[in-house]
């Protein structure tokens, strides 16, 4: 039950539960010349057994030796039938586990293996192996459990056909599934740990390619079972707030805004990624369908992951509405607004007479509803997660869903991450904008980033923590 609990009741939990690093057991050195601390195998002659009195603490010593020197055994808490018939007097044995060296009134020590982490007879020496792999484990589960679990699994791997094309597999140089799982649970060096090793990168590309199936499945799914509805808006708010602007709309803004309206008109659910750096107009394309859902006739509304980012949208948005003479609402979590406000404005959301809302976490609760949720649009979606886009986009039927962020995610990587979602890119800044300097810092400059942080600050400038 311990390894169900711990890894999963499925066999290809178990083969997907990969080793981490390998404990070399090929080391054989002489006992007068081991390394303290080093892992080494010994094949030793059993001499006498220091057993403990009882109702003591100090641990069961078992004397042995070979040509090149001696070594003590150590068990503590031991059975005694366990010792004795694992390690009998006057017989040999093969051990091998991590050697220490004691020291005594300066003298150095004989040396000493606690709990050694394989015994066998000489006979069966092949039992034992030379190159262990090392598994991340849990309470409860142990090296030897998990590996015959392990081992079990290997031997159920079906004879499946391929599903990877031929051409693709030569090109990589990578083996079949059974070989590639065998290969990553039997390692023979640290370079068949590598994420480049043929081996993982072939079962990498499987979940890869597992994952990107999935996501086709779910959204097939998604968009049988919840089918879009027609958001037809007649173009009055949104052509008086593009008459409004001071600026032009850059080419990738009326690229991501005919995108969004296409999918609003479509006959499924819009699923899209909004991305682009910050100040490559975002929020104006997403405020933009929110009034191509308000135009036909349903609601919208945008999550953001904190109250500093929802209050920083609302005032944004607010200003590019001050024309039209309209006005977003501001929810936030119970406490930080005043509650005959609150109230005031869930009950808007409810009869329908508030169109357009800005809020946190405080959307998501039981007791805020829509009368025509139309459109949700998520901010951040890294910092979400599914689970909250799906229950917003769940307040009202057929509600179309934009994620937004910033995150400068490759396209390669957004279409493997985020495969259930369309992909909307802004890659231009609007006119006079600062093109955005991106870094990825580690955390060992961190001294580095708060030094820079300190003379933009005294300079005048802001920063974002």
């Amino acid at each position: 039950m311990t390894l169900e609990k711990r890894i999963g009741t499925h066999v290809i939990d178990v083969l997907r539960h990969l080793p981490v690093g390998i404990v070399d057991r090929r080391a054989r050195p002489a006992l007068d010349d081991v390394v303290d601390g080093r892992i080494a195998t010994f094949d030793i002659l059993v001499v006498k057994h220091d057993k403990p009195p009882p109702g003591t603490r100090r641990p069961w010593r078992v004397m042995c030796e070979n040509e090149t020197g001696k070594l003590d055994i150590i068990f503590f808490h031991a059975r005694d039938d366990y010792v004795s018939r694992m390690l009998p007097a006057g017989e040999r044995r093969i051990v091998s586990g991590r050697v220490e060296l004691r020291t005594a009134g300066g003298q150095k020590a004989r040396p000493q293996m606690a709990h050694p982490d394989h015994i066998v007879r000489p006979e069966a020496a092949d039992e034992m192996p030379t190159i262990e792999p090392v598994y991340p484990l849990t309470a409860g589960l142990s090296p030897k459990a998990l590996r015959r679990a392990i081992e079990g699994a290997l031997q159920r791997i079906p004879n499946i056909r391929e599903w990877i094309p031929d051409a693709l597999i030569q090109k990589q140089g990578w083996p079949d599934f059974a070989t590639a799982m065998d290969k990553v649970h039997n390692p023979v060096s640290e370079a068949d740990l590598s994420p480049a090793a043929p081996a993982r990168a072939r079962l990498a590309y499987d979940e890869l390619l597992a994952n990107q199936l999935a996501l086709t499945l779910v959204r097939r799914a998604a968009s049988e079972s919840m089918p879009g509805r027609n958001f037809a808006g007649d173009g009055r708010l949104t052509a008086a707030l593009a008459k409004s602007l001071p600026f032009s709309l850059t080419g990738a803004q009326v690229r991501a805004i005919d995108e969004i309206r296409q999918n609003q008109q479509a006959p499924r659910r819009m699923l899209r990624m909004l991305q682009g750096d910050v100040g490559s107009g975002k929020t104006l394309v997403a405020l933009l369908a929110m009034l191509h859902a308000n135009e036909a006739g349903a609601q919208a509304a945008l999550l953001a992951p904190t109250e500093v980012l929802a209050r920083q949208h609302h005032a944004t948005i607010n200003k590019f509405l001050t024309p039209l003479g309209i006005e977003a609402k501001l929810l936030l979590g119970q406490g930080r607004s005043g509650s005959a406000v609150r109230k005031q404005i869930i009950a808007g959301l409810a009869d329908g007479s508030a169109q357009m809302v800005v809020g946190t976490h405080a959307l998501l609760s039981d007791n805020v509803g829509f009368a025509d949720l139309g459109l949700a649009v998520v901010d951040e979606q890294h910092r979400f997660g599914v689970r909250q886009r799906i229950l917003l986009g769940q307040k009202g039927e057929g509600v179309d869903v934009i994620v937004m962020t910033a995150t400068p995610i490759p396209r390669s990587l957004a279409m493997t991450a985020y495969g259930d979602l369309d992909h909307s890119r802004l890659d231009e800044k609007p006119a006079g904008r600062l093109p955005i300097d991106t870094r990825a810092m580690p955390l060992d400059r961190l001294g580095d980033v708060v030094t820079r942080l300190g003379r933009a600050i005294a300079g005048g400038k802001r920063a974002y923590w």
